[in-house]
């Protein structure tokens, strides 16, 4: 049953993924498919959903401590001592008046005994441990659903960085095209200006230069493409080489951004981790009740129904019927655990401070990465229109022959420096606002992004 569920859930696994496999090679690839297909076949999902089960096993084996005990034996013992042959005369049913004979009685035979026995027993107060159990295994549920939620954001952030990274990637290789055509197109006037006599070599050798150095950058741009497209399928959850067509732009985009308190009232009420932290405190909390609740007593009732034969298919029947109270008067590790307990209490609490502290720090960091990469995107703005028209002017002034190639080929590299810088800050500006996000833990949806 074990093995067919099991081959079920594989099958089903292998079905999504190489659906969604599928899907991305024939249909354009968008950031909420990217975000819909991660979040169905990254190994963090799969590892989540396997945590949630355990933490149902758990609370499950918890209760189960309420339940009765219910145990069938069957036990055999062969012996001459005498009291058990006595004990065992009485248990069959077998005692006679000879066998209050002397000599028999202190010298008894071999005697065998098969006991077959149904022991039933049921707590009625056990201390509250199994309370105490249930109690905290139910904050391990909640505590893997809070972790599934943190790990849904984390993949969520990791895919739009992903496939941000593609767009980021492909622009500069844009870029790069653009340079290479500008020094092709340098070396070839270079080359017939020189022919004609209306500059020198030295004009002509700069060009090449600066042809090589765009067409360095050209072969970069391509091997950060590839490098890219890994990161992203493996951001999915797909083989590393799996073919994509994306369909996005790095383009101009405005993000609300509240102010500072708001933004640390947000990630205090909403992160997971924080979550997980104050569910851990309460579960330690209910660890020491439990510990304390060990004074109290221990009450049981069991029952248990026997037959007792010198040979195995016939015999006599006995039953017992009872209850017990039980109480620790001495239990020399009663102490210890207490101690255990109230440090682990310490230790929790300690965390969640500082885990709370650390997240204040990461709002405060990326709120100000966000206006500063928001900030650095306008100037960026500013600088590629600056740059294109101070290249329009030297290009005009160059084929004037008022300025020389050093001053063109400076502007032309001015330019693409500029548009690099460009993209990058736009790719930042997504990222950051994605970091904001994450960090408040409202990184629940991607459709913010698209344009």
């Amino acid at each position: 049953m074990l093995n067919r569920a099991f081959a079920h859930t594989l099958a089903l696994l292998l079905a999504v993924s190489h659906s969604a496999f599928a899907q991305t090679a024939v249909e354009p690839l968008t950031l909420p498919l990217a975000v819909e297909i991660a979040l169905k076949t990254n190994p963090l999902t799969r590892a989540t959903e396997a945590g949630r089960a355990m933490a149902d096993a758990q609370v499950s084996e918890a209760k189960a401590a309420r339940f009765p005990l219910l145990q069938v034996s069957e036990n055999f013992a062969a012996s001459n001592n005498p009291v058990f042959v006595f004990g065992s005369l009485l248990e069959q049913a077998r005692f006679a008046q000879k066998n209050f004979d002397l000599r028999a009685l202190n010298n008894p035979a071999t005697m065998s005994n098969f006991r077959s026995s149904v022991n039933f027993k049921l707590p009625l107060f056990d201390q509250r441990q199994t309370a105490t159990r249930i109690n905290r295994a139910q904050f391990g549920q909640q505590q893997a659903d809070a972790q599934t939620n943190l790990v849904a954001q984390q993949i969520r952030f990791e895919t739009l960085k992903a496939f941000y990274g593609v767009l980021l990637a492909q622009a500069h290789q844009e870029v790069a095209d653009e340079a290479v055509k500008l020094a092709a197109a340098d070396v070839k006037r270079s080359r017939d200006r020189v022919e004609t006599g209306l500059a020198v070599v030295s004009d002509l050798l700069a060009a090449e230069v600066q042809l090589a150095e765009a067409t360095q950058q050209q072969i970069q741009a391509a091997g950060e493409i590839v490098i890219a497209r890994a990161a992203l399928n493996t951001a999915l959850g797909l083989p590393i080489n799996a073919p994509q067509t994306i369909n996005g732009a790095l383009l101009e985009k405005d993000f609300d951004l509240a102010e500072q308190d708001e933004l640390l009232r947000l990630a205090l009420a909403h992160r997971s981790d924080l979550s997980r932290a104050q569910l851990q405190v309460r579960s330690n909390q209910e660890q020491m009740r439990g510990t304390r609740s060990e004074w109290l007593p221990r009450l049981d009732v069991f029952t248990s129904a026997g037959v007792s034969s010198q040979a195995f298919n016939n015999g006599s029947a006995d039953y017992l019927v009872g209850a017990s109270v039980t109480f620790n008067l001495f239990d020399a590790g009663r102490k210890a655990r207490l101690q255990q307990a109230r440090a682990g209490e310490a230790l929790v609490v300690a965390e969640q401070q500082h885990l709370t502290n650390q997240i204040r720090f990461e709002v405060v960091r990326a709120q100000q990465q966000f206006i500063s990469a928001r900030a650095r995107l306008n100037v960026a703005g500013r600088a590629v229109t600056q740059a294109t028209e101070a290249l329009r002017i030297v290009q005009d002034r160059y084929l004037e022959g008022l300025t020389t190639i050093t001053e063109l080929l400076r502007a032309e590299t001015a330019l693409t420096q500029t548009r690099m810088s460009l993209v990058a800050a736009r790719y930042e500006h997504y990222v950051g606002y994605a970091q904001v996000l994450l960090s408040c833990g409202r990184l629940n949806d991607v459709q913010v992004f698209v344009s």
